[in-house]
């Protein structure tokens, strides 16, 4: 399978082969969904929390005798049993994020690439290039590609006037080869790649 290589103008200079690892991958939603849950895990924040009896303010002295007042005994006023008391078994600060195998990291992004390249949504450019940081050439750049929904720009490395010109875009994002995950794939409809990220992404995804 082979890719059309265009210029900042949308003009074809060249084409590009896709490796058959990448363009015969089959969608895996299975291994998508566990990806993407993988990442919205690490992404949590994970600083709920309750306060258990020694944690709650009162004092800890005993509020009756144990015997003779024919009440039930308590030995404390933070007990959980008590309104205002201490929480039993309740949630406290964790870290949410776990680790998945690279090898499932890399299928399921070659099942996510594959299917951007089968519904003609992956574009790769010669090379992403503004002299000024200017919102309007974003803009002006979408419209020659004719795109008008979700994108995600990705370069090889930190392309600042790029990234600087699509940061006040609400449907568009900018994100390095080393930051690209299966989430933003997802969520944004396009991908417009420089012919230097396609490059290491595929030579990454071919390991």
């Amino acid at each position: 399978m082979e890719l059309n290589i265009v210029n900042m103008n949308n003009e074809p200079v060249d084409k590009l082969e896709v490796p058959e690892t990448i363009a015969s991958a089959r969608a895996n939603r299975a291994l998508v969904y566990e990806l993407v849950r993988q990442y919205q895990a690490g992404a949590r924040q994970g600083t709920h929390a309750t306060k258990t009896r020694g944690l709650v303010s009162g004092s800890g002295r005993k509020l009756w005798k144990q015997k003779g007042t024919g009440r039930a005994r308590i030995g404390s006023i933070r007990s959980p049993l008590w309104r205002h008391g201490g929480t039993v078994f309740g949630p406290q600060p964790r870290d949410y994020s776990y680790d998945v195998p690279s090898g499932k990291r890399l299928a399921a992004m070659r099942s996510v690439l594959a299917q951007k390249i089968k519904t003609n949504s992956l574009f790769v450019v010669e090379e992403i290039q503004f002299e000024h940081p200017k919102t309007k050439a974003a803009l002006d750049f979408l419209s020659k590609l004719q795109l008008g929904a979700k994108t995600l720009f990705v370069d090889s490395g930190r392309n600042k006037n790029l990234q600087l010109s699509v940061q006040n875009l609400a449907d568009a994002k900018f994100c390095t080869v080393a930051s690209l995950n299966v989430v933003d794939a997802l969520k944004y409809k396009n991908l417009v790649i420089s012919k230097q990220a396609f490059n290491q992404i595929t030579k990454i995804l071919t390991k």
